[in-house]
């Protein structure tokens, strides 16, 4: 590895210490006292945060906010972030560049990666967030502030018009993807596009396995990229299996913009007598296509390994993740790494190739 200055070093410290307050905030109800790192006013302020983006986004839980930022508390883990970054040289190019990064909102923290990526590589930051998700990610800035003060003078949340910018790191739809193009194409630039995942089971696949892929399901209301949206299922795989292994999320029809989505695609279905299977809170329908509405798991059956592996070659770029059968482990869909880029394009990278 090359040469890691002090510059570096600090901003590596601040966010480990920002992982540490996290997992503090999310851990306590009420100000525990100074050894978390942050004052009782914002310890207060996080929390009303949370309370503000579920009013803001309804999608947007306060269980699932508290698995997003579990998930980035334990993932700012020093070790994590030493093993993330090991491969990677020429780490400290302290560069005047400012990167522009246009945020998704179908998640909570969906722009995280991109921006501390770009905090560790020192370069400035101009933050476009969506509407949907304009409230955690600006809190979580201003307790980093509290670890490095330069934070300040070089990140910027944008409520006007960006200007002023060298590279862009853009996510959306694909077709906002066009936008992107006409916009940003002429900067050096990564534009994500729409993604899903998938998941791959045999006669092998255990009760446990199913169970645990429930959560690559319904995680985040099926929302996320990563989360699976269609099944490849042996033939001759007993479907009842996968109904009664998701049982232990019946509690989400509670969910009223969930439940909506149900009743629409349901009446739809009927009215247009498109078959499909129902056990009360998710519907699963046969159908080629990769992505499915909210509150359906599309399904496809396959007879031989190597052709469904063939078939999944050819679409590969619109698949985020694998799992199950020669993918990630069943139920770990919704715990990315810190090196588990969204589309496969090596962030740190990109900015190092760029950065200079």
């Amino acid at each position: 590895m090359a040469m890691i200055t002090n510059n570096f070093v600090r901003r590596k410290a601040a966010l480990v210490q920002l992982g540490s307050s996290m997992k503090s905030l999310i851990d306590h109800e009420d100000w525990p006292g100074y050894e978390i790192g942050v004052e009782e006013e914002i310890f207060s302020a996080f929390h009303q945060s949370i309370k503000l983006s579920s009013v803001k986004n309804p999608w947007f839980t306060s269980q699932m906010i508290n698995h997003a930022l579990t998930v980035w508390a334990q993932q700012l883990r020093e070790e994590n972030i030493n093993q993330w970054l090991n491969k990677y040289n020429d780490l400290d190019k302290l560069s005047s560049k400012t990167v522009l990064i246009i945020c998704a909102g179908n998640l909570p923290l969906v722009g995280w990666h991109d921006f501390i990526c770009c905090y560790l590589l020192g370069a400035k930051v101009q933050l476009k967030l969506s509407k949907s998700d304009d409230v955690l990610i600006p809190e979580l800035i201003k307790i980093l502030t509290l670890f490095d003060a330069d934070v300040e003078n070089n990140i910027q949340v944008l409520e006007q018009k960006p200007m002023n910018y060298d590279l862009v790191i853009a996510t959306g739809s694909n077709n906002t993807n066009r936008y992107f193009d006409y916009y940003f194409g002429k900067y050096p630039h990564i534009f994500r596009k729409n993604r899903t995942s998938i998941a791959v089971i045999d006669d092998h696949t255990s009760t446990n396995d199913l169970e645990k892929l429930a959560n690559d399901v319904f995680g985040y209301f099926g929302l996320g990229c990563r989360s699976v949206t269609k099944l490849y299922i042996k033939k001759g795989f007993e479907i009842d299996k996968i109904f009664n292994a998701f049982f232990a999320y019946k509690e989400i029809m509670n969910h009223v913009k969930y439940m909506n989505n149900y009743d629409y695609n349901k009446s739809i279905y009927l009215l247009e007598e498109i078959p499909f299977l129902d056990n009360g809170f998710v519907m699963l329908k046969e159908d080629v296509q990769l992505h499915s509405p909210v509150s359906v798991l599309n399904y496809e059956y396959y007879e031989h390994l190597e052709e469904l592996n063939e078939k999944l070659t050819i679409i590969d770029n619109e698949i985020q993740c694998r799992v199950g059968l020669n993918g990630i482990p069943f139920g770990s869909a919704q715990n990315p790494s810190l090196s588990d880029y969204a589309d496969g394009i090596d962030t740190i990278q990109f900015l190092i190739d760029n950065l200079n």
